[in-house]
């Protein structure tokens, strides 16, 4: 028997198929490392991808190793009134390749993990970074062609003519908490997340996560215990058809 040895830039060419390959198989996708650092969550799922009806549990645990605990919920909520779209780097835990993608303006809240920003509202708080809501100082920028894309900024930053949202006239935003959402304007990848007060049961919003005031209260409190505590709080917003990002929250 004759031994053919390959050269190693033809080993690379082999290895890389051979990834092709697996990859064309489906393999599941890894747990978002965010979660690996979690000590408190909010999941949010919602009916199904393009349904605007949700619940929303909350957990914490000891250690980032620790077992979850549940906190809080089963509770209803409102997600996106077009459903959830997967965000950038999500996309590998849609089930099936149709499945939309988060994009500004299409009524749909994004799917994925991320961080808990600072709370926000008409009234001031003790936890730290809280933002209450001023005229002129708190705008949130919807504007791809911004380079302020994303963010809350003062007015006079952001420039005329630039559009968003003025915070402080908004009613649902008395109460709010901002979710650390990645925007890229040249994508129009969606803007100005937020968890905030909801118009009423089963009333989809623009691509946020609400809930009634007392429950949106009670996760502002959740996360400024995360803020005393010094611990990661994060947010995982799925449909209930995603296998494959339910494995990696509790009970999955």
């Amino acid at each position: 028997m004759s031994v053919v040895f390959l050269r190693p830039f033809v080993w690379r060419g082999l290895l890389l198929a051979i990834s092709l390959m697996v990859a064309s198989c489906g393999t599941t996708p890894a747990c978002p490392p965010l979660l690996a650092e979690a000590r408190r969550l909010i999941v949010v799922t919602a009916e199904g991808i393009d349904s605007a009806i949700a619940t929303i549990e909350t957990f914490t645990r000891e250690t980032s190793s620790g077992a979850w605990m549940r906190v809080g919920g089963p509770d209803p909520a409102v997600v996106g009134r077009s459903g959830l779209g997967w965000a950038r780097g999500f996309e590998a835990f849609a089930v099936t390749s149709g499945e939309p993608h988060k994009s500004e303006g299409d009524g749909r809240a994004p799917a994925g993990v991320f961080r808990l920003g600072p709370t926000f509202g008409d009234v001031a708080r003790s936890g730290t970074g809280h933002m209450t809501l001023t005229a002129g100082e708190h705008f949130c920028v919807d504007d791809p062609a911004s380079p302020h894309y994303g963010q809350i900024v003062p007015l006079s930053v952001a420039g005329a003519g630039t559009r968003g949202e003025e915070m402080w006239t908004e009613p649902l935003y008395r109460r709010g908490i901002v979710v650390d959402y990645s925007s890229d304007g040249p994508r129009r990848s969606g803007s100005c997340i937020f968890i905030h007060v909801w118009k009423g049961a089963g009333v989809g919003t623009s691509g946020c996560i609400a809930l009634p005031e007392a429950r949106v209260a009670a996760l502002q409190d959740f996360a400024d215990g995360a803020t005393r505590e010094g611990v990661a709080a994060v947010i995982a917003i799925l449909p209930k058809s995603a296998p494959a990002l339910a494995k990696c929250l509790p009970g999955g």
